[in-house]
């Protein structure tokens, strides 16, 4: 299937950039288009956006493809293999798992497009309007800066009252970083403080969140783009900076680590999560039956494509008696036959793949016992390699219509990301009267898991890892700590430092004599 995209920056803003992109099998099925193009004023200068359409530019990072294939599999966690004439898709998903992108990357070249066409719109309501409005606005350009400076290290600024044929000028990631932060620190008294009603909107503490990310990564931002891998160093006052908006976010007596690990993610975290500070839901345009189709046998209701697995390693980094990597849900578990977590082993579910039958051993398309195996091939697979994961568990009356109304909120940002953000500034030089050991075991604690006795900034990566695994953040996680690069399961090399940033697509440096390419490209 192809796609078409627009990138309103790369082209002028006007002219638009057909790129033909290839999909996997049963990838896009149903997907809505992220990519929303801003109106024409009679020909002219393009007309604002409301702020509703603003926020729709979030919807094109709710998807197993583009941002998050970027920050997933080309790290630790997921790896698309080949089922036989399944998933092989020009080898989109196999570059990415094994850092042999180039700039013709279909997906690279997908996210920087959709990427711009949000900077677009945000940038339209941010230079326009007023108030909270523009606050809210101006957070949305700021968290797309930040995603865009995190994977290509260089941004494109055009005001929205430029001449229409004025190429955008490119800030490097150090210009890029300085301005994010300038941007963030001056918006935060304009925006509301977070009430659980508002978790789907810009508050102060969502600002406080992205803001304490950039302090956090801002030693990766600022290194020499020729050694984007670093080593890093981290300066002691942006590491005081951190914990300082950390504090202020968990002082929210609306907010606090969520008894059961699952409330944030399965069908009703709308109603159930206390820690998800920002978040998309159901009823704004996404859902997430991807998160659980791109693993799912064929034969596992909702009419699973039989994709993206674990790698054996991170699935052993968990405790047994961890939740977070397999916990029965009552109300599902019963249903589907599955846990939340990761699926290994013989698989069972309701026969005919139709909620409300028995449950029953599941067989594969052969007719054998479909069990899910730690070993798994990039290259060739059978359709029963590999650990499968169950990260937003899906309201199963929804299941036999395909899942689509399961109301699972998409979680961008939680407390517990800002408490191991703290424990870590700690570690990296700043100073509370909270250990980084406390902050960790108290998420432990509520996890299920066993306290640790000592945590050190490798113990607080694998951590990171056990609690946010699948939410986006593991390749910026694994740089700023400095692992990025190395072997992992079916890549038994260590990659070219270079590849801690991704190329500038070959099409946008051809529309934009601005930008250059990032070295080793």
């Amino acid at each position: 299937m192809k796609k078409i995209i627009i990138n309103k920056y790369s082209l002028l803003l006007i002219i638009s950039a057909v790129l033909s992109g290839v999909s996997c099998t049963k990838l896009d099925v149903k997907l809505k288009d992220p990519n929303s193009i801003a109106p024409s004023n009679n020909g002219g200068a393009p007309a604002p956006s409301s702020l509703s359409k603003v926020y729709e530019q979030l919807n094109q990072l709710v998807g197993q493809s583009n941002w998050f294939a970027m920050e997933e599999h080309t790290t630790d966690e997921l790896m698309g293999p080949t089922r036989g004439t399944d998933w092989d898709d020009f080898g989109t998903w196999r570059k990415l798992h094994l850092h042999t992108w180039d700039g013709s990357h279909n997906q690279i070249n997908d996210t920087w497009n959709g990427l711009n066409g949000a900077l677009f719109q945000t940038t339209l309501l941010a230079e326009t309007a007023s108030g909270q409005e523009q606050a809210e606005a101006k957070f949305l350009r700021a968290y797309f800066s930040y995603l865009v400076v995190d994977l290509y290290g260089q941004l494109q600024h055009r005001p929205a009252t430029a001449a229409i044929q004025d190429l955008p000028d490119v800030y490097t990631r150090s210009e890029a970083t300085d301005y994010i932060i300038s941007e963030l620190e001056a918006i935060i008294p304009a925006l509301p403080t977070y009430t659980h009603a508002l978790r789907t909107q810009a508050t102060k503490e969502a600002a406080q969140f992205l803001l304490a990310k950039m302090y956090l990564n801002k030693a990766v931002f600022k290194q020499d783009p020729a050694s984007p891998a670093g080593p890093f160093t981290f300066a002691g006052e942006d590491m005081g900076k951190v914990i300082t908006l950390c504090n202020s976010i968990a002082a929210n007596p609306e907010l606090s680590l969520t008894a059961n690990y699952w409330d944030n993610f399965k069908w009703d975290n709308g109603t159930k999560s206390t820690e998800n500070i920002f978040t998309r839901a159901n009823n704004q345009g996404i859902n997430v039956v991807w998160y659980s189709c791109m693993g799912n046998h064929y034969n596992m209701p909702p009419d699973g494509w039989n994709g993206f697995t674990t790698l054996a390693d991170f699935y052993n980094s968990f405790e047994n008696v961890d939740m977070r990597k397999s916990d029965s849900i009552g109300g599902f578990t019963e249903l589907t036959g599955r846990p939340a977590g990761f699926l290994i082993g013989q698989q069972r579910g309701p026969s005919g793949k139709h909620i409300g039958n028995a449950i029953v051993d599941l067989k594969d398309r052969s007719g054998n016992p479909l069990i899910f195996t730690p070993n798994v091939s990039l290259f060739f697979s059978t359709e029963s390699k590999g650990i499968r994961t169950n990260k937003y568990p899906l309201d199963p009356a929804t299941m036999n219509d395909g899942g689509w109304g399961s109301t699972n909120e998409f979680v961008f940002f939680r407390l517990s990301d800002v408490r191991l953000m703290k424990a870590e500034a700690i570690l990296r030089g700043g100073t509370d009267s909270e250990t980084p050991l406390a902050i960790v075991n108290e998420i432990r604690a509520k996890r299920g898991a066993t306290a640790l006795s000592s945590v050190d900034l490798d113990g607080l990566l694998s951590e990171r890892g056990r609690e946010l695994y699948l939410e986006g953040w593991r390749r910026n996680d694994m740089i700023r700590f400095g692992k990025f690069n190395d072997p992992v399961d079916q890549r038994p090399d260590a990659s070219a430092a270079t590849k801690a940033v991704f190329p500038i697509p070959n099409i946008a440096l051809s529309s934009n004599p601005n930008l250059k390419q990032n070295p080793g490209y």
